[in-house]
């Protein structure tokens, strides 16, 4: 698979409360990964068996592993390039594949300022899939890289 800089993006709005704020104004670093949590699911769907139904999600990656598979998350890279300012409307994040591999996947996603537009977050959070009863990772299924492949794009980090 080729990553494309034009490579497909998911866009949400992911809200700002007014506990994820610092005594700085700015939404506390920990909560930064909470909000890219909220641009994961909404993107590709909550993990199955979680939940009740709610709208529909751009890809059901999450939401269609088979029954005890659970999707881990492996690692996070974050670089806060600005502040992320409070503001009482959703923060901006777009949401893209930067990496395909064998048994895990890494998203890619930039967070804006929603008033100004201006980069605040860039990050990355790579994902394997974990089979509970067996204890082994499982591969990516050709069904799962074929609906990623067209949101493979350019990676945040080198």
């Amino acid at each position: 698979m080729t990553k494309t800089p034009s490579a497909q993006r998911l866009s949400c709005n992911v809200p700002m409360r007014w506990g994820d704020m610092d005594a700085y104004g700015h939404i506390n670093n920990v909560e930064i990964l909470r909000i890219l949590e909220e641009a994961r699911i909404h993107a590709f769907g909550p993990p199955a068996g979680t939940g009740g139904p709610g709208l529909e999600v751009d890809l059901p990656v999450f939401s269609d592993l088979p029954e005890s598979t659970q999707a881990l998350v492996a690692e996070h890279r974050v670089k806060y390039v600005r502040p992320l300012n409070y503001r009482n409307i959703p923060a901006h994040v777009e949401v893209w594949i930067s990496a395909i591999k064998g048994a895990s996947l890494t998203i890619a996603y930039m967070i804006m300022d929603p008033v100004t537009a201006e980069q605040c977050v860039l990050a990355e959070t790579t994902l394997a899939f974990f089979h509970t009863d067996s204890g082994r990772l499982l591969r990516l299924s050709g069904r799962q890289r074929q609906i990623l492949e067209p949101y493979l794009g350019e990676p945040n980090f080198r």
